[in-house]
């Protein structure tokens, strides 16, 4: 079987985005994405070795909107709820008709959330994966949770591959 290729992308902020952006590095997979104007996050600016693209002028709805809107679908993690930059891009998943799935941080445990990303990313044969969800102020754990479930992912998408995404 051909390898499927992957790419993960996200605004890169703290939390749900840089676990996801780390596992992907873990594992070999590009990643990228769309980041606000002067590569802005709450820890401050967002270092160069995450390779995203600033959007002049934008602020994190405008990144939140063109990432769902250059992947074929999107990841959302939540943990007690939906944060507002995760309920925008699930509403602009809804209006371009792109697929999108909840990852729920609180009853689920990271290897269970692996196994149904994999089976997300397998029925739609996914290409481009956003990935979403809180940043670290608002959820501490949310880094950690989304590497370790992204790249159990990962690993078993490349395992099943011939070691290759």
């Amino acid at each position: 079987m051909n390898p499927l290729p992957l790419r993960i992308v996200c605004g890169g902020q703290t939390g749900t985005d840089r676990g996801a952006m780390l596992a992907a590095l873990d594992r070999g997979v590009p990643i990228g994405g769309w980041c606000p104007d002067g590569r802005k996050a709450e820890d401050g600016p967002i270092p160069l070795f995450y390779p995203l693209r600033e959007l002049p002028g934008s602020d994190y709805p405008e990144r939140t909107l063109r990432n769902v809107l250059d992947s074929d679908a999107t990841c959302i993690v939540r943990f007690d709820g939906v944060d507002a930059g995760s309920k925008l891009a699930a509403a602009a998943c809804r209006r371009e008709g792109k697929p999108y799935t909840y990852l729920d941080a609180h009853t689920i445990d990271s290897d269970d959330a692996a196994a149904e990303l994999e089976s997300f990313i397998r029925e739609h044969k996914i290409k481009v994966l956003n990935v979403s969800g809180p940043r670290a102020s608002a959820h501490p754990a949310a880094e950690a949770w989304t590497r370790a479930a992204l790249r159990s992912c990962l690993t078993t998408l490349q395992m099943s591959r011939g070691g290759r995404l």
